[in-house]
């Protein structure tokens, strides 16, 4: 009985070693009110993305005179069906991609240096260089290849397109369906791509800190990674030598069962 009991108990032991717990599958365990005040005098709530080398932007522009602007915008193209004389228009947005040394050639400003700003900081850059030519214009500029994507222990990970530039990386992971019970919440990495150079970040999203770290926020073309946990290596890479582990232990209970009994028995017939 005393080889039964021990065998039982590191079997036990083995099995809820796999178990995950509750606590481990939950976001930020260590923030309480207590972190709130801090984490509001250090959080960038007004967060903006810059706009990068490589970046592809849409610029539009309008006024009260559309022969004033037109030349600032893509115009129509123009086509016509075979056989028929008929032309026909399709308004199409202008693309514009900023070149390595972060600047785009606009019609007729010439080069503009746009690297570094902020959406906004390029709309007043562009507005007020078109008012010599505009009166009172109105520019638009929106990021057309703003994505993130999301790798590792999510439900579905991939590639996703960003509409709001002040999305956070709590966002990012909601796009992909959340981390799996696998993923690592104390070690999401991000990378990030600045200056032509890459930047790695590691964080915990257990901790308050997380919410005023500058990869808070995401940036066009962000990657994050979460990382399986212990569990998910022993479920995915040694399922075979788990399970023979376990066969191998409930067969040395079994056969370490019967002995005893049998020892029991006999020495219950020996004492007659």
């Amino acid at each position: 009985m005393k080889y039964f009991n021990t065998v039982f108990f590191f079997l036990i032991i083995i099995l809820f070693s796999n178990c995950t717990s509750q606590k481990k599958l939950s976001y930020f365990n260590k923030v309480n009110e207590g972190a709130a005040d801090s984490i509001n005098s250090k959080s960038d709530f007004g967060h903006e993305a810059k706009i990068k080398s490589g970046d592809v932007l849409v610029i539009t522009v309008t006024g009260s005179d559309p022969n004033a602007v037109a030349v600032f915008n893509l115009p129509v193209i123009a086509y016509s069906t075979p056989g028929s004389e008929n032309f026909y228009g399709v308004q199409t947005q202008q693309p514009y991609t900023v070149d390595v040394d972060g600047t785009i050639n606009f019609p007729v400003l010439g080069k503009l240096k746009l690297q570094g700003l902020s959406r906004s900081e390029a709309v007043n850059l562009i507005s007020g260089k078109l008012t010599e030519y505009v009166q009172n214009p109105i520019v638009n500029v929106k990021f057309l290849n703003f994505n993130v994507t999301v790798l590792g222990e999510v439900l579905r990970p991939g590639q996703y397109p960003i509409s709001n530039e002040r999305t956070t990386i709590l966002d990012a992971l909601g796009m992909a369906g959340d981390m799996t019970p696998y993923g690592r919440r104390e070690n999401v990495l991000v990378t990030r791509e600045h200056n032509g150079k890459l930047q790695f970040a590691r964080l915990n999203l257990n901790e308050a800190d997380v919410f005023t770290s500058p990869y808070y926020y995401i940036q066009q073309n962000d990657v994050i990674y979460v990382e399986p946990n212990s569990v998910r290596s022993i479920s995915s890479q040694n399922i075979p030598l788990f399970l023979s582990s376990v066969s191998t232990l409930a067969t040395l209970i079994t056969l370490t069962y019967s002995i005893s009994k049998n020892k029991q028995s006999a020495n219950s017939y020996s004492n007659k």
